[in-house]
């Protein structure tokens, strides 16, 4: 068994290819997080992170380099493979909690787990646990609306990990809350991946989250700077 959960080995992306508006956007990142490892990614705005986490979890393709998930060579796989392998290995947490507004905080935990094959009674079993770890467990028939921005987020947390994902990615995942909401809804967080031994790559402006992970690296004119 491998210690390195992702490896991105000299990645290359540009936008527009061919035309005068061509940009190029990573020009050969690489980096690696290690099974169980933290890793903040950080750079200003329209320096590639989302692009690099995009790449990383199977939402965009590069146009060279390589990239392994847990030993396993991802980068040729064919569109339906992708699909499979983001949806049982990889957990996304964005900016904005992105959540079904029709669904209770319960029921938006619960259908990604139904997609994924698992029985309802089980996904509602594990989705109350995930609730209860981020101390909203007592909002698990909510909807959105009638939540706070920071229990929208941690609601996202627990969707993001409800199909026990290998790694977790975030783009500035608590970007749009106030500052001290902020700091307890990435506590949440922290604590969350710690207890499932998660990998996680986690991009975030705010240097004082990034301090509370294991390493941060730098997202510097297209290439990851350690």
């Amino acid at each position: 068994m491998s210690d390195v959960m992702l490896s991105l080995d000299a990645i290359t992306k540009a936008y527009n290819k061919g035309k005068p508006a061509e940009v190029q956007v990573l020009r050969g990142a690489s980096l690696t997080v290690a099974r169980g490892e933290v890793v903040a990614l950080v750079a200003p705005s329209g320096a590639g992170k989302s692009t690099l986490l995009h790449i990383a979890g199977l939402l965009d393709t590069a146009d060279s380099g390589q990239m392994r998930l847990d030993g396993t060579d991802l980068a040729g796989l064919p569109d339906r493979a992708r699909t499979i392998a983001r949806r049982r290995d990889v957990g996304f947490i964005y900016q904005f909690h992105h959540l079904l507004p029709e669904f209770t905080a319960l029921e938006n935990i619960t259908l990604p787990q139904l997609a994924n094959g698992v029985s309802k009674p089980d996904a509602e079993t594990r989705a109350r646990k995930l609730l209860d770890q981020v101390g909203v467990g007592h909002r698990a028939g909510h909807r959105p609306a009638a939540l706070s921005g920071g229990e929208q987020q941690r609601v996202a947390f627990c969707r993001a990990l409800a199909n026990g994902p290998r790694l977790l990615l975030a783009d500035e995942p608590t970007g749009n809350l106030d500052p001290a909401t902020s700091d307890q809804v990435f506590g949440a967080l922290m604590d969350l991946v710690r207890e499932t031994g998660l990998s996680a790559l986690i991009a975030t402006h705010n240097m004082e989250l990034a301090a509370r992970m294991d390493r941060i690296v730098r997202l510097e004119a297209g290439h990851v700077v350690l």
